[in-house]
């Protein structure tokens, strides 16, 4: 089972907490045991499960690959510019997978799901989220 949600983002480096479109979707799909995928599309974003306490965890995430992987440095750059995008996000992945149980994805208390951009904003991105029933 598989479902899209799009969203549009503000920021050319941020991270974006999809956590409770996600839940509305594994909600809706009625399966109680398995797991869901969740997968950026595009090469310039990424998925991370990360804290959302505050502001304060996704500020040093986006801090610490500024400070890991520098804009325009890079041989791409000489293509689109956006070679540190590309990096960021084959560092960090374009999906995570989160087992269901009991109908809910099995995140701890301080874990979100959240959509990473890194070369933004963009009026859309999409993310794939698939669902497969145990």
């Amino acid at each position: 089972m598989h479902f899209i949600i799009k969203i549009s983002t503000d920021k050319h480096n941020g991270l974006y907490d999809i956590t409770s479109e996600v839940i509305r979707i594994v909600k809706k799909s009625r399966i109680k045991n398995g797991l869901v995928n969740i997968y950026a599309q595009g090469a310039t974003a990424a998925i991370m499960i990360q804290e959302n306490w505050d502001q304060s965890v996704q500020n040093d995430v986006v801090n610490l690959l500024r400070k890991l992987i520098p804009q325009g440095v890079w041989e791409h750059d000489a293509q689109d510019g956006n070679g540190d995008a590309h990096l960021k996000a084959g560092l960090v992945g374009p999906s995570e997978t989160i087992p269901l149980i009991d109908g809910n994805p099995a995140l701890a208390t301080w874990q979100n799901i959240f959509f990473c951009e890194f070369d933004g904003p963009r009026s859309v991105r999409k993310i794939v989220i698939t669902i497969i029933e145990a």
